[in-house]
C-alpha cells in the first residue's frame, strides 16, 4: 500500500507519461524503457511499483477512488506480488469448413519476487497456473550499486527484438524466441544513458533437457530516445543436430497520438530439412491512442518461409480495438485476416474475437 502523502507525490512523475503496459508499443508511446515499469529489464511479466501505481492513475478511462488503499504489488518490502489473467472469445472461418467457435483461457499467470537486498539481489517467479501449469520463468538477478549493469542466472526469456503481446506473430515464430519458449541460462546486461545491451547464454532446448554440449547465444542491443528508438538482434543455436541463426532489426518511432513498431528478422535453420533455407518475417503495426484508456491497433505481417523458393509467401492483417475502460481491466476485441497459397486453407483464416484481460 501506500499513503496519500507519497501518492500526490508521484503523481506528477507520472503525468509525464501517457501509458503503461506490458505490450511496447507503449514503452515507444512514452519515451521509457521496458525495465521502467517492469521487474524484468528487458520486459514482460511482474510490475514495478511505477507501473502499477501509474495503472491505478492514468492508464485507463475511468479511475476508481480506492482512497489510501493502492495496490503497488509491495506486501512488504522484501517480497511483491503480480498476476495476470486472459481469457477469450473467438471465431474461426476456414475456406471449406463451416465456422467453429470457443470461449478459452489463454493464460492464468502469478508473478512473485523476494527482494533479499532491496535493490540490487531479487530472486523471481513467474508461474502459469492456467489452462496448465508451467513454470515460465525462475531465475536470480544481482545489479551494480548504480544500476548500469546486472547479471541474471537461471530459466529465462531471451533477449531478442520486441516482446510483443501476440505470442503468435509470425516475426515470433520463425525465430522461436517468445514467451511460451523461455531457456534456461545467464543473462548479462548493460544500461548506460541511451544505451542498453543484453547478452545470454542457454541451453538452447526452450527449458527442455540439454541433449548435447551445443549452446544458444542471445543478444541485442538498442538506443532508446524520448520519441523514437531503434535495435539489433542476433541468436544462434548450436547444435548436434544443426545450428540455427537469426538475425533482427527492431524500431519505434511516436507521431503524435500514433506509436509505430517495426521489426524485421532472418533466420537460417539446418536442424530441420523441411525448413532448409534461409526464412524472411516482417512486423508494421500502428498504434492510435485515440484517448485514454482507448487504443486502436493496425498490423501487417509477411513471412517467407523459403527464400529460394518462389511464390509461397504469407501475409496477415489484424485490427484491434483495445478498451481499458478501470484501473487493472482490459477489454481487446479485434479481427485477423491472413492469405497465403491457395492450397493451403490454413493459411487463409478468418479470426475474430473477444478477449478479457484482468492484470495486478
Amino acid at each position: 500500500m501506500i499513503t496519500r502523502a507519497l501518492r500526490y507525490l508521484l503523481l506528477p512523475l507520472l503525468l509525464v507519461a501517457l501509458e503503461a503496459h506490458a505490450e511496447p508499443y507503449l514503452a515507444v508511446q512514452t519515451g521509457f524503457k521496458c525495465g521502467q515499469c517492469h521487474v524484468n529489464p528487458t520486459g514482460g511479466g511482474q510490475r514495478t511499483v511505477f507501473g502499477n501505481i501509474f495503472a491505478q492513475t492514468q492508464l485507463a478511462a475511468h479511475h476508481i477512488d480506492t482512497g489510501d488503499a493502492i495496490w503497488t504489488g509491495e506486501i512488504n518490502r522484501f517480497l511483491s506480488l503480480g498476476g495476470d489473467l486472459r481469457a477469450q472469445a473467438q471465431v474461426t472461418k476456414q475456406p471449406g469448413t463451416s465456422l467453429t467457435d470457443d470461449f478459452s483461457v489463454e493464460q492464468g499467470r502469478i508473478y512473485a519476487s523476494a527482494n533479499v537486498i532491496p535493490g540490487r539481489l531479487y530472486v523471481y517467479l513467474d508461474e502459469q497456473v492456467a489452462p496448465t501449469s508451467i513454470n515460465r520463468e525462475a531465475y536470480g538477478v544481482y545489479w551494480s550499486k548504480n544500476h548500469d549493469w546486472y547479471v541474471k542466472a537461471g530459466q529465462m526469456y531471451l533477449p531478442f527484438g520486441f516482446r510483443l503481446q501476440d505470442q503468435s506473430a509470425l516475426v515470433q515464430q520463425i525465430t522461436g524466441i517468445n514467451m511460451t519458449a523461455p531457456d534456461q541460462g545467464v543473462e548479462f546486461g548493460v544500461e548506460r544513458g541511451h544505451w542498453d545491451a543484453q547478452f545470454a547464454i542457454s541451453n538452447g532446448t526452450a527449458s527442455g533437457p540439454e541433449v548435447d554440449h551445443g549452446k544458444q547465444y542471445s543478444g541485442q542491443l538498442s538506443y532508446v530516445e524520448s520519441f523514437w528508438r531503434v535495435g539489433l538482434a542476433a541468436n544462434i543455436n548450436s547444435a548436434a543436430a544443426g545450428n540455427k541463426s537469426a538475425g533482427g532489426v527492431f524500431a519505434g518511432l511516436r507521431t503524435g497520438p500514433v506509436s509505430w513498431l517495426g521489426q524485421v528478422d532472418v533466420t537460417d535453420d539446418k536442424s530441420q530439412p523441411a525448413l532448409a533455407g534461409r526464412q524472411l518475417a516482417t512486423l508494421l503495426e500502428a498504434n492510435w491512442r485515440i484517448a485514454q484508456g482507448h487504443n486502436l491497433k493496425l498490423t501487417h505481417e509477411y513471412l517467407d518461409p523459403n527464400r529460394s523458393v518462389q511464390n509461397n509467401a504469407q501475409t496477415r492483417y489484424s485490427i484491434v480495438y483495445e478498451l481499458t475502460p478501470i484501473q487493472y481491466v482490459q477489454i481487446r476485441s479485434g479481427f485477423r485476416y491472413s492469405d497465403g497459397i491457395p492450397q493451403n486453407p490454413l493459411q487463409h483464416l478468418k479470426i475474430g474475437f473477444v478477449e478479457l484481460h484482468g492484470f495486478f
